[in-house]
């Protein structure tokens, strides 16, 4: 049996046994506008029920022992005579951490200050404790696939001097950081649950971004690069330094803490070149005292003005250390990517963005790894990946930078309370041939084939993540969890310059009868579509309505066919999920299914073959699809796509029926309650106008 390589292990895994697969709890979404608009007319100051000036707020273990004996809850304008929200004019942050046990958040959040486009789409900077002023203020963080805005109330914990008991400002009118961390308290839960953390969760919640973690223990030979490529493409850095007994170290640093990368330097000394890293620790205080320290002896050996430009004898937590040093005293490095072009010299090239969502289920789809259990391996979900090759790159024939990118969610609502699982993924070389059949990968591959990644690598984090360079064709992900029954949710990104991405084996919620499968799932798909994808990754509109329209249809119905531009811009518009005009080749095969079925319907329910239907048969068509509309509905539909004689055609009950399941989708995959949706307007009118 082939090893099984973990990084570390956190938790004991739990006892295998019944379980009922539980889905991530999204967080309560509150319209911040609306809430402002509320409390500014009613003249009153907002309270949010949902994350309440209440102990429970704070947790229920032992952050609550360390807590002053009388806690209070007051509003800034209660600490200070002229609070502010933000000091722009403040080049660092100048927060102090709290009695929660948060560096990693901090350490993060340091390392927005050097992106202020970034931080301002975190912390929007229109909000104030005068001009409209109603008590309510509300944050971004991208949280598992989507950007959250969460509101909360400026209602603060303090002790009887009247301190805050959290991050506070060295600047005591200042208070944007401590009611972002009250926000990002309620995201997770409560106070408690950001005692324990790591900056690069942190960094992803603040930017959507993908992390890179490099063991500074094995570090590659061009760390300095690496580094530096990411100071010059906005990219975020942050380092943990190694566990320890004693809290801060004889050489300054502070054991088991995060820190961040603030930048990098090469310096010549009189013996020949260095290369520095500057570091700050979210403390504001305690720092590194060996070579480099704003003390040592080194700073002699380079020219006055280089001196007079990077040392600074001050107790802000800031210093610089040797890459040497650097890589002894800390376990990791993190690099949040916010283009995946880091580790190529391909520097400031367009990469394309694929994210699905999928689940781990007991008994179906939580097959394990490979090697813990490689006769069920095969049931784990299974992506298909076409890497293509640019077509402004001059390397078109050669290998392709891929970024593949696997994040469990939790299914708890407090996120210290969520069992985090080994996760990993396997990737797959197939035939070119493989996509035609959608078919998942049998178990018989596995035993003969290896993965790309022979190495793969298993971790109890929430984000794992691989860089590869492939060459264009066909490929297979497997995401797995270590060991198999293991239940979760999962996001899967892949980034690279061109790519197609869709899951294997799907099953549609239709049942296309056996004659229709052997005639237009085969023969048509492979000597027509297969063709004219391999030619045109994407289509548009235009290119739909060619290709429908010269579909022979002649053998399977009696009436004549045509799809007008309008109808397919329509079904474009419907179908086009990331908005970009166009169809990809997974995105046609789905519609290419559905137009089959719904002509096996139409065909079934036009007993006089006119081609069209009337209301009675519409209706009949609808049930027969196994979707329930009212009569109402239906009537509605049949006046908004019929003819003025209340008929409808092949091509108009396609548009009815597409925006009938996709419109429902989209319902159930919004609502929290199932009885209702919350949207943005921007949100409303691209359902509304794009649809």
């Amino acid at each position: 049996m082939p090893l099984l390589p973990c990084l570390r292990k956190k938790k004991s895994p739990m006892p295998l046994g019944r379980s009922v697969f539980q889905k991530h709890n999204p967080p309560v979404q509150q319209n911040y506008q609306a809430l402002l608009e509320k409390c500014l007319k009613s003249k009153c100051l907002f309270t949010d029920e949902n994350f309440p000036a209440h102990i429970s707020s704070i947790g229920t273990g032992a952050l609550l022992k360390r807590l002053p004996a009388k806690l209070q809850w007051k509003r800034p304008h209660d600490l200070h005579s002229t609070p502010v929200f933000y000091a722009a004019n403040r080049k660092q942050l100048d927060l102090c951490q709290g009695l929660v046990g948060n560096c990693w958040f901090l350490a993060a959040l340091e390392a927005l200050t050097f992106h202020q486009d970034i931080l301002a789409a975190v912390v929007p900077q229109n909000q104030s404790f005068d001009r409209k002023y109603a008590g309510i203020f509300h944050f971004r963080f991208w949280h598992f696939g989507k950007w959250v805005d969460v509101v909360v109330d400026d209602l603060l914990p303090v002790n009887e001097a009247g301190e805050l008991v959290f991050v506070s400002s060295v600047y005591k009118n200042v208070f944007w950081g401590a009611l972002l961390e009250k926000a990002y308290a309620k995201l997770y839960g409560s106070y408690e649950d950001l005692q324990i953390g790591r900056v690069s969760e942190a960094l992803v919640d603040f930017t959507g971004g993908v992390n890179v973690t490099i063991k500074l223990a094995a570090a590659p030979p061009d760390l300095w690069d690496i580094m530096t490529r990411a100071t010059y493409s906005r990219s975020l850095m942050g380092c943990q330094t190694h566990l320890g007994t004693t809290k801060v170290l004889k050489n300054g640093l502070v054991a088991g803490h995060a820190y961040t990368v603030i930048g990098i330097r090469k310096v010549t000394c009189r013996y020949g070149p260095e290369n520095l890293v500057r570091l700050r620790n979210p403390w504001g205080k305690i720092e590194w005292k060996g070579d480099w320290s704003d003390s040592s002896y080194k700073w002699e050996l380079l020219s006055p003005k280089e001196k007079i430009l990077l040392r600074k004898k001050k107790e802000d937590g800031e210093f610089w250390m040797s890459l040497q040093d650097f890589k002894v005293h800390f376990v990791d490095l993190i690099i949040c990517k916010l283009t995946p072009d880091l580790m190529s010299q391909e520097d400031g090239k367009k990469w394309m963005y694929s994210l699905k969502s999928g689940r781990w289920v007991k008994g179906s789809t939580a097959g394990g790894s490979r090697g813990f259990r490689s006769d069920t391996f095969w049931m784990n979900p299974q992506y298909c990946l076409k890497v293509l090759p640019a077509e402004d790159s001059r390397k078109s024939l050669g290998s392709c930078k891929v970024l593949v990118s696997l994040i469990q969610k939790h299914s708890s609502k407090h996120r210290n309370r969520a069992h985090h699982h080994f996760i990993g993924f396997s990737l797959y070389k197939v035939q070119s041939n493989f996509q035609e059949s959608n078919k998942k990968l049998p178990p018989a591959f596995f035993t003969r084939h290896r993965p790309v990644n022979n190495h793969q690598l298993f971790e109890d984090e929430r984000e794992v993540s691989l860089d590869f360079h492939l060459e264009p064709g066909v490929y297979v992900i497997v995401p797995c969890t270590l060991e198999p029954h293991k239940e979760s949710e999962f996001i899967l990104r892949v980034f690279s310059r061109k790519h197609v991405l869709w899951e294997m084996g799907g099953n549609p919620s239709f049942t296309l009868s056996k004659e229709i499968v052997d005639r237009y799932e085969g023969k048509i798909w492979e000597d027509f579509f297969a063709k004219h994808f391999e030619q045109n990754p994407e289509i548009n509109a235009v290119q739909l309505q060619r290709i429908l329209n010269n579909v022979s249809w002649r053998n399977f119905q009696s009436f004549h066919l045509r799809f007008s531009l309008d109808a397919c811009q329509g079904i474009l518009a419907l179908l086009d999920l990331n908005a970009t005009g166009t169809l990809s080749i997974q995105e046609f095969r789905v519609l290419w299914k559905r137009l089959l079925f719904y002509l096996e319907v139409f065909q079934k329910r036009d007993t006089s073959r006119s081609g069209r239907l009337d209301l009675v048969e519409l209706h009949a068509a609808v049930q027969e699809t196994g979707i329930s509309l009212s009569n109402e509905v239906c009537n509605l539909m049949a006046i908004r796509y019929g003819s003025l004689d209340l008929q409808i055609s092949f091509e108009s009950f396609v548009c009815f029926m597409l925006r009938v399941e996709i419109m429902g989708e989209a319902f159930r995959n919004l609502t929290q309650d199932g009885k209702g949706i919350y949207l943005r307007e921007s949100e409303w009118m691209m359902m509304t106008l794009y649809s």
